[in-house]
């Protein structure tokens, strides 16, 4: 590789980095658009153990999942982002809990827009560059990708986490035709800890960085539409919307710091709400509390069948 090229290629990734600071980004790294041949057999092995449940979206595309050239013609870098979405202020204490994610506006809009930008940042500073944006609603393997650009490393719990920061972001990428300058995977930092595993009201975490996603609060509360299963009856710790428990162990969130961007500020009621006007919550209410929020995703009345699982 010429020293022309490097020094090209460096400052391409100096402008990117740069770019998703402005944009309100807690970091970006840059990995080698290649295929993912360590994470391929874990994924197999997560689907035929059915670990995924019902979510049935995730045996589709298995190969796009674990090769960005499937995605993206061309593709030679995967740039990936980092938003901080840790709160300033908590819930009530005498609440049903919703996760700490979902506090603000949806997320895939509030990032989507930032991506959108950074990429036209790219076209324009730089020239003809193509790629897209992904926002967990594609087949990325999100946390593979941020670990291989050194943003952190997948914990016992199966977050990504970073010494400064812990766990408490979202994951973003850009894929383009472009080739930049690589960073490296950073090392493992959760040593002999087990408080995630040992903290899991369900036991989803079936051994050190494996999460049996069908056992997850966060899977019952939000994928399944099914009824809720008698069995987890008293073990949801009263999570009515995701669940945060294997983050909020961690002792790495103690670096936490609060997020600075306005769209993920909740409303003041979702704060204030106590168990009782969470009982009495009517569709209108919801709607206003959880206007572009994440939360909608269940809709009014799998918030409701939640709610009422746990009383």
């Amino acid at each position: 590789m010429s020293s022309n090229f490097q020094l090209l290629t460096s400052n391409y990734s100096k402008l990117i980095k740069s770019e998703a600071t402005r944009l309100g980004f807690l970091s970006c790294g840059i990995s080698k658009a290649e295929f993912l041949e360590e994470e391929a057999p874990r994924l197999e092995s997560w689907l035929n153990k059915n670990q995924h449940g019902q979510m049935s979206y995730m045996e589709n595309h298995f190969d796009k999942r674990l090769n960005p050239k499937l995605l993206v013609d061309d593709s030679k870098s995967v740039i990936s982002l980092l938003l901080n979405y840790f709160p300033s202020e908590e819930q009530n204490s005498d609440s049903y809990k919703i996760s700490k994610y979902a506090y603000g506006q949806d997320y895939h809009f509030v990032i989507k827009e930032k991506l959108k930008e950074l990429l036209n940042t790219i076209q324009s500073q730089i020239g003809d560059v193509s790629g897209r944006a992904f926002v967990d609603s594609a087949p990325v393997l999100d946390k593979a990708w941020a670990a291989k650009s050194g943003l952190g490393w997948i914990g016992k719990n199966s977050n990504l986490i970073t010494q400064k920061v812990g766990s408490f972001y979202f994951i973003a990428e850009l894929i383009i035709d472009l080739e930049l300058e690589y960073d490296y995977p950073t090392t493992d930092h959760c040593g002999t800890c087990t408080a995630c595993i040992d903290a899991c009201p369900t036991d989803a975490i079936v051994a050190p960085y494996v999460v049996d996603g069908s056992k997850c609060i966060s899977y019952f509360t939000i994928e399944l539409k099914d009824n809720l299963p008698i069995e987890m009856k008293g073990k949801f710790d009263d999570w009515a919307f995701g669940c945060d428990v294997c983050q909020d162990v961690c002792p790495w969130n103690r670096f936490s710091k609060p997020h600075n961007e306005p769209l993920f500020n909740p409303n003041p009621e979702l704060l204030s709400f106590s168990k009782r006007d969470w009982d009495e919550i009517t569709n209108d209410t919801f709607n206003k509390v959880f206007k572009n929020s994440a939360v909608k995703r269940t809709k009014f009345e799998g918030f409701k069948r939640n709610i009422n699982f746990l009383k």
